[in-house]
């Protein structure tokens, strides 16, 4: 475990997956097909990832393909304002387009349009992943979406092999959806591919029962991957909190409780907050804590990436918020 909490440590990273457009309706509360309002943001989960590191103190470069229209340089401009290096972020021409989500800041009956048809994130290569300089990074992220398609699958493995051989260690969200894969069967057999390449799993039940065959052998699943020296598995259960399997040892966190006002961005929040307190020096069950506070932050505030909390928001909602569920 000691090679992977030290890349962490080092707080260079480099994220692999998608960055998108987000529109959220506008006031809280109001559904898509009624509002006149829409903010525009960064969205699409790894480049959450990189807003969220950012934001904590982090260094985080997004390896992506973005289309060589408005969208592409909105995203690209975003990914900019929040301070994520792009330099490894290719242009694309032609028909591809980028991931846009339309969404609203409610809990009942919570709504989120994605459009996925021609994504151009899935045009990275195998030559992008071998142009990385790997020396430049202390450790790889990605998201499970990337492994839907290819060319971007082949090359995210390619990124992955090429990441240990400089040393790095993987980092793995399993971030299953599934209206981005040919088949839940092709879907269960990549993510579970990835999941054996890497060094630290996060992922919520649903989506280790997926890969394990059924909600029901999740846990068993998860407690598979963990078994392997040096790897650390995060076990989540929404609001019953999180396990977290390393060692032999199974360490249950709980959540904070907050009145949420949108379902999505938790999960990008959680690992932004973990690894950026893995690698300010907080052990890790009060790293998974921080982390937990992040995606509560998150799904208390509209939008994705502008929610995420800062080093000091995230120290002043643990000062005067109440501890976690147990």
């Amino acid at each position: 475990m000691s090679a992977l909490i030290d890349g962490i440590k080092g707080n260079r990273f480099a994220v692999f997956g998608r960055a998108g457009m987000d529109l959220f309706a506008d006031p809280v509360g109001v559904k898509s097909e009624d509002a006149d309002t829409f903010h525009a943001d960064l969205g699409g989960s790894s480049a959450n990832i990189c807003a969220g590191l950012v934001k904590l103190g982090s260094q985080a470069a997004l390896i992506t393909s973005v289309s060589d229209d408005a969208v592409g340089r909105f995203c690209l401009n975003k990914l900019a304002q929040y301070g994520v290096d792009t330099s490894y972020v290719r242009v694309i021409g032609g028909e591809y387009r980028m991931s846009l989500a339309v969404y609203e800041s409610r809990i009942e009956n919570f709504q989120n349009v994605i459009y996925r048809n021609g994504a151009v994130d899935f045009q990275v290569t195998e030559e992008d992943m071998d142009k990385i300089d790997y020396s430049k990074f202390s450790a790889a992220i990605s998201a499970g979406t990337v492994f839907a398609s290819e060319p971007s699958r082949s090359a995210t493995f390619r990124a992955f092999d090429n990441a240990r051989k400089a040393g790095l260690p993987v980092i793995f969200d399993i971030d299953y959806r599934p209206y981005s894969w040919p088949s839940p069967e092709v879907a269960a057999e990549v993510l579970s591919r990835a999941g054996e390449a890497s060094d630290l799993i996060v992922g919520n039940d649903e989506e280790f029962g997926f890969m394990a065959g059924g909600i029901e052998k999740g846990f068993a699943k998860a407690q598979e991957l963990a078994s392997k020296p040096g790897r650390i598995v995060i076990y989540k259960m929404g609001e019953k909190g999180a396990v977290t399997l390393v060692d032999g040892q199974e360490i249950e966190t709980g959540i904070f409780p907050v009145t949420a006002v949108k379902p999505n961005g938790a999960g990008d929040s959680f690992m932004a907050g973990l690894l950026a307190s893995i690698a300010a020096g907080s052990a890790l069950k009060e790293a998974v804590m921080r982390g937990s506070a992040c995606a509560s932050i998150v799904v208390s505030k509209p939008g994705c990436a502008p929610a995420m909390p800062t080093t000091p928001e995230l120290d002043a909602f643990l000062a005067c918020h109440p501890g976690p569920t147990t």
